[in-house]
């Protein structure tokens, strides 16, 4: 019976809620703008002349001609093309355990949950109360006569000489329970707004991600590309400290004998001084680098990698893709990630707007009441209500219409800001394919110079074997040769660095993660 009663009152309630669906149809509107997503810029190309088709080229590592493939497809995991199998594992390794990678994963799923607790305010809540209470009534509140009421309660009468007589304190059992339901149409799309406002928020959590999946490999490239040449520099420097140990030697020899003066003796000396200084500096580099490496590992100092890197094991690649100015803003992830701002912004300023108009809801209940739990849902122990209301606020100081006011400039500020950030990602690509054509010719210089030298110490190692010429003059030349590959090392890294510039400038390839390598547990993230 108390189940069919509890029926009827819910036949009633959906009855009175023909208001609530009354109101869902002016639903159809939100306050605010609507957000588009603003133009692609117009720029065809990154440089004002044409691109040269290829770079110039050198014969010697890392000196082959690159060209740019308007067509090639950047991959995500863009630092195989190295072709160093030490640099892939690093950072894979990295990606797995470093921790910023698991901070920006906890960032996005906190901002999806974010959009999903948003969402939830199109729902009504639904609320359910049981409320028992013991109750005393004071005797001068009045009452009925002496003895026991229908329902059990004792009611007392007391006698008072002085006065009259009144019924003695009342103790009585009471039970409420209730289903509470309440709801707040979206009339002016406010709520919609708040929702748009937290997708664009995860958005910007899904595109720091990717950023920090590319900044991290990007950083543990350039550092095993930093750690290559400084082994490489090292070894250069210590074969010139070498040689000018043997030169100082033979010169305090002839001094001895009378052939050289003490003053070309004290020439030497300085001169080995100087090369010496050159070598803590580089070791110290050194060691930095690995720190850096462990670190960007995921590792405590004390803990090193396996992976060691030379120049020799790394392959420059020669085809590298470019994508178009237009296709830049979809594949750059500050870019991305300024857009999406601007998108938050066009909602908060909807939200502002939608803030001042007037606000609706919707509040229903039913339940029962009675002195005795089995009481509460028989006949007349039930009740329901069903209210709603419109608020409007009248006078603020001017509050309401501040923050209107202020979440548009906060718009127009958003809008500037992207514009600015599409012209840094632009520059930065520029600057990139500036700086690829530029390291090529100065590795072409460095090589040549090089080769010179490489010739003068073989013309004058043969005049060395002929007796020509004395063994100091094959050392100086060996000098000036070991001299000549410190430049063109670091001539050779930097062509290295510039491609994986390049790569980071154009949006490190994230949007082809379906056809990587190490796509699988990045897609397992962003799924979540």
């Amino acid at each position: 019976m108390a189940f069919l009663y509890v029926h009827g009152w819910v036949s009633i309630l959906n009855k009175k809620f023909t208001v609530l669906f009354s109101l869902l149809v002016l639903s159809g509107c939100a306050a605010g703008p609507d957000f588009k997503r603003p133009p692609a810029p117009v720029a065809s190309a990154y440089t004002p002349q044409p691109l040269p088709v290829m770079t110039v080229s050198a014969n010697v590592s890392q000196g082959g001609a690159q060209s740019f493939v308007m067509t090639a497809q950047l991959p995500a995991d863009w630092w195989r093309l190295f072709q160093s199998e030490p640099l892939n594992a690093l950072v894979a390794r990295a990606l797995k355990a470093n921790p910023t990678i698991e901070a920006a994963q906890a960032a996005l799923a906190q901002a999806q949950q974010n959009v999903i607790a948003q969402q939830g305010f199109f729902y009504p809540t639904v609320g359910v109360s049981y409320t028992p209470s013991r109750n005393k009534l004071a005797g001068n509140m009045g009452g009925n006569s002496p003895g026991l009421q229908g329902n059990g309660t004792l009611i007392q009468t007391y006698s008072n000489p002085a006065g009259p007589k009144y019924n003695g304190p009342a103790y009585y059992n009471f039970h409420v329970a209730q289903l509470n339901v309440g709801y707040v149409p979206d009339v002016f799309g406010m709520r919609r707004r708040q929702v748009e406002s937290a997708e664009a928020q995860a958005q910007m959590q899904q595109m720091q991600l990717q950023a920090t999946y590319i900044t991290l490999a990007s950083n543990v490239v350039a550092a095993a590309f930093q750690e290559a040449s400084l082994r490489a520099q090292i070894e250069a420097v210590n074969r010139v400290i070498a040689l000018n140990r043997e030169n100082l030697e033979i010169m305090r020899s002839q001094l001895k004998l009378g052939f050289v003066a003490e003053i070309d003796v004290l020439a030497q000396e300085a001169a080995l001084a100087q090369t010496e200084q050159a070598l803590p500096p580089l070791v110290l580099q050194l060691e930095q680098t690995r720190d850096l490496i462990r670190a960007l590992a995921g590792n405590t100092p004390d803990r090193d990698v396996p992976e060691t890197f030379v120049l020799a094991d790394l392959h420059l690649p020669e085809a590298l893709p470019l994508s178009l100015p237009s296709k830049l803003v979809e594949q750059r992830p500050d870019v991305m990630i300024a857009e999406a701002q601007l998108h938050d912004a066009s909602a908060q300023y909807g939200v502002a707007i939608a803030n001042r108009l007037p606000q609706f809801s919707i509040q229903a209940g039913m339940g029962g009441m009675a002195s005795s739990a089995d009481w509460m849902f028989r006949a007349g122990g039930g009740f329901f209500s069903l209210a709603g209301s419109v608020a409007q606020t009248i006078f603020d100081g001017g509050t309401l219409r501040a923050q209107s006011r202020g979440a548009e400039q906060a718009l127009i500020q958003a809008g500037a800001q992207y514009r600015s950030t599409v012209i840094s990602a632009l520059q930065n690509v520029a600057d990139t394919l500036h700086a690829i054509e530029s390291d090529a010719q100065a590795l072409q210089a460095a090589a040549a110079s090089e080769q010179a030298s490489k010739k003068v110490l073989d013309l004058t190692m043969a005049q060395y074997k002929l007796g020509y010429i004395g063994y100091q003059n094959l050392l100086m030349a060996e000098q000036n040769y070991r001299l000549t590959t410190l430049v063109l090392i670091q001539a050779q890294a930097t062509r290295l660095g510039d491609a994986a510039a390049l790569y980071q400038a154009l949006g490190g390839g994230w949007w082809n993660q379906a056809n990587s390598a190490t796509s699988n547990s990045q897609q397992g993230v962003n799924a979540s």
